[in-house]
């Protein structure tokens, strides 16, 4: 089975708030036949559609097939949270790579919050861009970490953006009895995520770079010259960009070995009115401390947008709405029965550190995928960082590729149940608080 149509209509957008808000870009035709290109993108997601933007600018002559509509996948799906620094802290860095390369990456991250920004600006893709994404923690220890966590940032990054909450703040800024305190990053941001993805799309075909969609690669052929095939069309090409993270499936085995694709759930309920103050008193976003994690924040029509709730196989659960509601209840009582106006999953991928796996998987093809829930800032800047590699500068490229990532345990059919086996022992930790 084949997670790129496990879930949704081929060439249809899920029915989420995203598309029903974001008027749609004029389909890309399907590849058909055989064509060349400097470059081709497998993957048309935040990733390869800014690996084909600077490409195009650089002067490239660039293919990227998509499989569905450009930003059909996570990029079109996710949770709108533009983070800083990466997936792992800098605790956790520091600890395995060393205070050097881990200041670097924090550099890296900083450069990926201003890319997304200045994309944004430059092309002026409009996707409802605000300031602000606070971290809430439970209880006195997860509090306290994240505390003393704002304090290292301000201290040894000097990262003035970000401020410790205490119950008080926090609860000024987000009116949960569920969060206790946390921090504030206000060089954070959110964003409409497939309304960026368009964006970036309409950039990347105003730069020259030819986009076909419903094209389904299914095999590549390595070489000098490496062939990739669709169901209709091949392209020859000297370099390859893979780009499709949790939906690139085994197309490269090197890959699949390291990022899991798993799925994750949002839900928007009908407009709140005067009671979205009851949510948030400030249009910010927010993430918590659950191994799976809870994120939310406002729509611009004044929704909350919950994501909540991961799954491991192939298939979404029947009632993606209910899964949802779960944790929502569980963040806002009150909402306990507001009415759901739109529930819808997505695919995205992990790594066993949590870090982006950026790799040369062949002399002339590289990767970069395993966001890890990270992927705004990450994927837009690992498409630029295999852009210049491609142009012959990949210093920024190897900076990310040096980060570790092994395998996930298992081969084959057993490498999904032993995920699914240790998340399940971390989300029973989240319930019972430990």
């Amino acid at each position: 089975m084949n997670l790129l149509f496990s879930n949704d209509k081929r060439g249809e957008y899920p029915q989420s708030w995203y598309a029903a808000t974001t008027p749609p870009l004029k389909p890309f035709a399907p590849l058909r036949g055989e064509t060349r290109a400097d470059v081709c993108i497998i993957g048309g997601g935040y990733t390869g559609l800014s690996a084909a933007l600077h490409l195009a600018e650089l002067g490239l002559d660039v293919a990227l097939l998509e499989a569905h509509r450009v930003g059909f996948g996570a990029s079109g799906r996710n949770g709108g949270q533009l983070g800083s620094g990466q997936r792992m802290d800098q605790r956790g860095l520091e600890k395995m790579l060393g205070r050097d390369h881990a200041h670097q990456l924090w550099d890296m991250a900083e450069d990926a919050k201003a890319l997304v920004k200045d994309l944004i600006v430059k092309h002026d893709i409009q996707c409802h861009l605000k300031p602000g994404v606070a971290e809430m923690g439970f209880g006195k220890r997860d509090v306290a970490e994240l505390q003393d966590y704002a304090h290292k940032l301000q201290d040894e990054y000097n990262y003035g953006e970000i401020k410790a909450l205490d119950h008080d703040a926090a609860q000024a800024l987000c009116p949960s009895p569920a969060y206790k305190g946390g921090m504030m990053d206000w060089g954070a941001a959110h964003l409409h995520p497939l309304s960026f993805a368009l964006g970036l799309a309409k950039a990347a075909h105003g730069a020259g770079a030819r986009i076909y969609e419903m094209s389904h690669v299914h095999h590549i052929k390595e070489g000098a010259e490496a062939i990739v095939q669709t169901d209709k069309g091949r392209i020859k090409a000297a370099h390859v960009i893979l780009a499709g993270n949790g939906y690139l499936g085994n197309l490269n085995r090197k890959t699949a070995a390291r990022v899991m694709p798993i799925n994750n759930f949002i839900a928007a309920t009908q407009p709140l009115g005067d009671d979205a103050a009851k949510v948030l008193a400030q249009d910010i976003a927010v993430a918590d401390t659950k191994f799976v994690v809870n994120y939310f924040r406002l729509s611009h029509d004044n929704r909350l947008l919950f994501g909540g709730g991961e799954s491991y196989g192939y298939r979404f659960p029947a009632d993606i709405a209910a899964k949802v509601r779960k944790p929502m209840s569980e963040i806002f009582p009150h909402l306990r029965d507001v009415r759901i106006d739109y529930a819808w999953g997505g695919t995205l991928g992990i790594t066993m550190k949590r870090m982006p796996y950026l790799a040369r998987v062949a002399p002339n093809i590289l990767s970069a995928s395993g966001y890890s829930g990270h992927g705004i800032g990450n994927a837009v800047q690992a498409g630029k960082l295999m852009a210049d590699a491609v142009h012959g500068a990949a210093h920024g490229f190897d900076t990310m590729a040096a980060v570790p990532a092994p395998s996930f345990p298992g081969a084959g059919a057993f490498r999904a149940p032993l995920l699914t086996l240790a998340m399940s022992w971390y989300a029973l930790r989240d319930r019972l608080g430990v």
